[in-house]
């Protein structure tokens, strides 16, 4: 017989920053799965194959559950996302409200800034 052979498992930067923002909000691959509409071993290929070929919808879905853009996710350079990444992410989910709920938001936000 001849020896094993083993897969070696090579992921893209794409994978690599959604495990590591995944990791970083605490979240489980299942409830990413969930919250994407996606399988739990379809994120696991995104995740840890070289060559995945997502659709933009669903990077676009990925990029908005990890509070990061679909951009931010598919740029091929590796690192964490800065903080206008995040702002960004941020304002695409405020945009997305109904007027009521911009409302409660804005009065938190004047709670906020009067305790600073």
């Amino acid at each position: 017989m001849g020896p094993l052979l083993e897969e070696t498992l090579v992921a893209s930067p794409l994978g690599q920053k959604i495990n590591e923002r995944r990791r970083e909000l605490g979240m489980s691959l299942e409830r990413l799965a969930a919250e994407t509409e996606s399988s739990k071993s379809y994120l696991w290929e995104l995740e840890n194959r070289d060559k995945p070929n997502p659709s933009a919808d669903k990077v676009s879905k990925i990029a908005a559950v990890l509070g990061v853009t679909a951009q931010y996710l598919m740029d091929e350079e590796i690192g964490s996302p800065d903080q206008a990444v995040k702002d960004e992410a941020f304002f695409r989910k405020y945009r997305q409200l109904k007027d009521a709920d911009k409302a409660k938001l804005e009065m938190l936000l004047d709670v906020f800034s009067k305790e600073s």
